[in-house]
């Protein structure tokens, strides 16, 4: 179990002084062969670092194999919102899940755990992160623009992305722990993926529970419409199916909230996020039906367009 890590993490971030540096010099205390990159980019609210993290498979793309590479990317604004807000806030579980995912995978392989196939991991950490309206709760902001964001965080190798993200501000999904979404590819909202069902309910104990999604959520931030949260900004990035993993809550929660953390709910969504990346490295599961998908381009033709910021975009 992670929970060893999120615990250690979760100190590291829950920090005026954090830095991407810091989380990097805890994964290489996990295994001084970690391949961590850091970026650090400024915005018009302040900066931010960006956290890259590379754990190699045996039989994976990077060492000439054939296992498929999976990303796991942990979404957020900011991890938090001084000074307006004292303390790390609900919105950087995703941060926290997605980094304390890549310290159980480095500390596996120290004691010669490896898996079939490349695992990616990426995120970043903001500390003084800006704010935001947003119905039924505030969000939190970001000090760089969501393009920036898929930029550092979408990389071209990941062919299948889960995206973690806390999504408690809602009165959708009203559940404490995590909850999945239906599989995201190239504008198109599919059925959710049979073999994720299975590996919730085989992590977590209990029945699988899914966060229902619109069209709308899985267009890109700026068009001016209303989205549930970034969980699935990513898709607009990549041509690879994306599944979103949302750390829930049974009331609504604002993302700017300090001490709404549970702990255990982060392990969870490291865990899912492990116990995925080893199935999927092994051919074991599929985010999405190939043949099905290709019959709705078939009769539908292409969703891209849904990847774009639309018509009136195009015409400026």
């Amino acid at each position: 179990m992670p929970l060893n890590h999120v615990l250690r993490l979760y100190t590291i971030m829950d920090d005026p002084r954090v830095s991407g540096e810091k989380v990097a010099a805890y994964l290489k205390e996990v295994s001084p062969h970690a391949d961590v990159d850091i970026s650090r980019v400024d915005g018009e609210k302040g900066s931010t670092d960006f956290v890259k993290v590379h754990v190699r498979g045996r039989h994976g793309r990077s060492a000439g194999g054939s296992a498929p590479t999976m990303g796991i990317i942990g979404r957020l604004g900011g991890i938090g919102a001084r000074p307006e807000r004292t303390g790390f806030v609900s919105d950087g579980d995703g941060a926290l899940a997605a980094m304390s995912a890549a310290a159980k995978l480095l500390d596996m392989q120290e004691r010669g755990d490896f898996l079939d196939g490349d695992v990616i991991l990426t995120t970043h950490l903001c500390g003084n992160a800006p704010t935001q309206p947003h119905d039924p709760v505030p969000f939190m902001g970001s000090p760089v623009d969501i393009l920036t964001m898929n930029h550092y965080e979408v990389d071209p190798a990941m062919e299948a992305i889960l995206s973690i993200d806390t999504t408690k501000g809602n009165q959708i999904t009203n559940h404490k722990g995590i909850a999945v979404t239906p599989t995201v590819k190239e504008g198109y909202v599919l059925r959710v993926s049979e073999d994720l069902l299975f590996l919730y309910s085989q992590s977590t104990g209990i029945l699988p529970v899914t966060l229902p999604i619109t069209t709308q959520d899985i267009t890109p931030y700026g068009n001016g419409v209303y989205h549930i949260n970034s969980i699935l900004q990513p898709a607009v990035a990549t041509q690879s199916p994306v599944v979103g993993v949302a750390i829930t809550a049974q009331a609504a929660v604002a993302g700017c909230a300090t001490g709404a953390t549970h702990l255990e709910d982060v392990e969870q969504a490291a865990r899912f996020s492990i116990e995925t990346a080893k199935a999927y490295g092994e051919g074991n599961c599929q985010f999405y039906n190939e043949e099905e998908f290709a019959l709705l381009e078939k009769l539908y033709g292409k969703m891209t367009h849904l990847q774009t910021l639309g018509k009136e975009a195009a015409l400026k």
